[in-house]
This record gives structure tokens, C-alpha cells and sequence, in this order.
């Protein structure tokens, strides 16, 4: 049993985009912001996944929202932040828990990478982090914090990650070009990049279980990372505590990221 997260965040409302289950990254953190006191706002995309997020925000509280939205639509990212908006006046928090490519670019090699697969890769994983700060960020009327979700991949070839690890390494430019824009209006943009965690879109990846066991033998702690410790993470970068950080990539890994050999 993990022990209970310091009330950090009383008084904040979070916004979370990202939720699919129980063992989402996204899940993860949003439990950890609302033990610290936030309240939390969901969306969900598509009738697949109304279901689990109605649940898991139910575990919240009867009275938690949530909402649909396509993050490829301008439209609905309005309507979204609409209906925020006649909920509450003002929010202080804003997961980005959102990533997609197509499942055949993530088998073979990168070269074979289609137009529309890099499009649709950089459309839903990047560019939804700038539709998704500049239709919240009117709501931040005090300031905020902004987390999205990054990996090792961005920086350094991971075999079969292919066009996601390109995708995230365009979400990593657009938080320190978004932390650029948003800081006079005291808003921060920040990426957490996980070590590898066993989620619905890992397994996805191919040879996911190998890169698990690579991560126990080489990492410094011997293991990658647990949903728990990077819920205490994004619970550290919305609150006062990482007042002074922002257009940062913070390793939540096992120390990985550091590692030559």
C-alpha cells in the first residue's frame, strides 16, 4: 500500500486528457492530483472509451465531469473547454496524456514510415498540446501547470518506436516553445518522460517485455518506474514546489536516461 500524497493541490482543478484504464499513466497521475486535494475535470474519446472513464472518474466522486473530446478536432477541443468553462471559472492544471500512431509503423523500420502515418503520429501525440494549451490556457487566470507525457524515445533510437519516438520528440519542442509563450501569464509547460510502464499502448510496442528486462539490468535502480511514482511527479510539478521549472523533460526512469553503456 502506497502512503497518502501530501494535500498539495487543495483548492486546484486539474484538467485530465488521456484516461483509456486503470493502468494509464494518465489514471495514475490523476489519482495522485486529486489525493492532493485537486479537483479533476476528464475527457474521453469516443463511446469505446465513455465507459471506463465514467468509472474511473465515479472513483473520484459522483459529481467528477467528463466530457467527450477528439483532440483532432479544433471544434470539439471548443466544445470541450466550453463545458469546462460552465463548470468552473478557472483551472490550474492540464494533463496531456495523449499519444497515437498506427500500429504497422511501429513494426519494421522508420524508413518505411507512410506521410500518413507520420501526419496522424504528430497530429494526436505533438501538435494536440498546442490545441489543447491554447484552448485551456484562457482558463488559467492565475497561473498554472501544464504535463505531458514523454518518453526515451524522443531522444535516442528505441527499436520499433519508430515515428512515436520522432512525434515525441516534436511534443518535447512544442513544451519548451509553449513554456516560452506561457510564461508571462505565469503558466508552466513541463514533459514527464516515463520509463517503461506496463499500459495498454506499451503493449502495443513489439518486444515491449525485452525492453522491460533491459531497463532491470541496466537502469542504476535496477527497474523503470511505477504509475504511483509518476503520480507523485506530476503532483511535484503542479504544485508550488516546481514553481521555478518550467520547458523542462523530467526522467522518471529508473535513472536509464543517464546510462552510456
Amino acid at each position: 500500500m502506497s502512503s497518502p500524497v501530501p494535500q498539495t493541490l487543495a483548492g486546484k482543478t486539474g484538467v485530465v486528457f488521456g484516461v483509456a484504464n486503470k493502468r494509464s499513466i494518465a489514471w495514475g497521475i490523476a489519482r495522485a492530483w486529486h489525493a492532493a486535494g485537486a479537483k479533476l475535470i476528464f475527457n474521453y474519446q469516443g463511446d469505446r472509451l465513455k465507459e471506463n472513464v465514467e468509472d474511473l472518474a465515479g472513483e473520484l466522486g459522483a459529481d467528477t465531469p467528463f466530457f467527450p473530446c477528439d483532440v483532432t478536432s479544433d471544434a470539439e477541443i471548443d466544445g470541450f473547454f466550453a463545458k469546462v468553462r460552465e463548470h468552473t471559472p478557472r483551472v490550474d492544471l492540464l494533463l496531456h496524456s495523449v499519444a497515437f500512431a498506427p500500429k504497422e509503423s511501429l513494426e519494421g523500420d522508420f524508413l518505411s514510415t507512410t506521410r500518413e502515418a507520420f501526419r496522424l503520429a504528430h497530429d494526436i501525440s505533438a501538435y494536440s498540446l498546442v490545441a489543447l494549451a491554447r484552448g485551456c490556457a484562457p482558463l488559467m487566470t492565475e497561473g498554472g501547470s501544464i504535463v505531458a507525457m514523454s518518453y526515451y524515445g524522443a531522444e535516442k533510437v528505441v527499436p520499433h518506436y519508430n515515428v512515436m519516438g520522432v512525434a515525441k520528440a516534436s511534443l518535447e519542442a512544442c513544451t519548451r516553445y509553449l513554456a516560452s509563450d506561457l510564461g508571462q501569464r505565469k503558466i508552466r509547460v513541463n514533459c514527464i518522460s516515463a520509463g517503461p510502464v506496463q499500459t495498454l499502448a506499451a503493449r502495443g510496442i513489439s518486444g515491449f517485455s525485452s525492453m522491460m528486462k533491459h531497463y532491470e539490468a541496466r537502469a542504476p535502480l535496477r527497474r523503470s518506474c511505477t504509475t504511483d511514482e509518476l503520480g507523485a511527479t506530476g503532483v511535484f510539478l503542479a504544485s508550488e514546489g516546481a514553481a521555478s521549472i518550467t520547458g523542462q523533460v523530467l526522467y522518471v526512469d529508473g535513472g536509464y536516461q543517464i546510462m552510456g553503456m
